[in-house]
C-alpha cells in the first residue's frame, strides 16, 4: 500500500509517500504539517526514510519523523545532515515489499533521485517531473536546464512501457499512462 500522507494539507508542502509492507518507509517526509501523527495513525511506525532530493520542503519534517520513530534515512548526499546512508545511481533499495533501483536524476537539485520498480510498475519521482508534462524547476540553486533535459530522458530510458503510476513530489500521482507525461516533460523541457 502506498499513500501519500500529504494529501490533504494546504500548508506548503511536498508529498509524502507512506510505503506499507515488508518494510515500511516514507519516501520524502514533507513539512509544514505532523508527519509523525500522520504516519501513527496509519502505521503505528516506520522502519526507514528514503529520500528524493534534500530540498526544504522535501525534508522540512525529517528531524521530528527521526526523533519520533528513530529510524535511519537513505538520500544520495551523504554529506547532508539527517542522511545516514548515501545512495548511488544503480542502488537498490527495499520499500515496502519491492526492491527500487535509484536512478540519479540532477538538474533540478544534484542530490535529486528517482526510485523505479518494475515489479509493481511504480516510480517514485520526485520532482523530475509532473502531471501533464510539468517538470522540476531549475532557477535554483544547482538547477540546470540541459541536466534536468538529460535526467529526463534517463527516466524514459529506465522505465518499461508497462509503468503504472508515477508518484510525483507535488500534485496528484499519475496513474493514466505516466509514460506518455514523462515524454510530454521531455518535449516541454526541451522547448520552454
Amino acid at each position: 500500500m502506498i499513500e501519500n500522507i500529504a494529501a490533504d494539507v494546504t500548508a506548503f508542502t511536498s508529498n509524502a509517500f507512506l510505503v506499507d509492507g515488508t518494510r515500511r518507509v516514507l519516501v520524502d517526509t514533507g513539512s509544514n504539517f505532523d508527519a509523525v501523527s500522520a504516519v501513527e495513525s496509519r502505521t503505528g511506525g516506520l522502519d526507514a526514510v528514503v529520500l528524493t532530493h534534500t530540498h526544504p520542503d522535501h525534508v522540512g519534517a525529517l528531524p521530528a519523523v527521526v526523533d519520533a520513530f528513530d529510524v535511519d534515512v537513505w538520500g544520495f548526499d551523504e554529506g547532508h545532515d539527517g542522511i545516514d546512508h548515501g545512495l548511488a545511481d544503480g542502488d537498490r533499495i527495499q520499500i515496502g515489499d519491492d526492491r527500487y533501483r535509484v536512478i540519479h536524476t540532477p538538474g533540478h537539485k544534484d542530490d535529486h533521485v528517482c526510485l523505479y520498480a518494475p515489479e509493481p510498475a511504480v516510480c517514485f519521482g520526485g520532482d523530475l517531473v509532473f502531471q501533464n508534462g510539468g517538470f522540476g524547476r531549475t532557477d535554483l540553486p544547482e538547477g540546470d536546464r540541459a541536466t534536468l533535459v538529460e535526467s529526463i530522458d534517463r527516466l524514459l530510458q529506465a522505465v518499461e512501457p508497462s509503468l503504472s503510476v508515477l508518484h510525483v513530489g507535488h500534485g496528484p500521482s499519475i496513474r493514466e499512462r505516466p509514460v506518455e507525461h514523462i515524454e510530454l516533460a521531455a518535449r516541454m523541457a526541451r522547448s520552454h
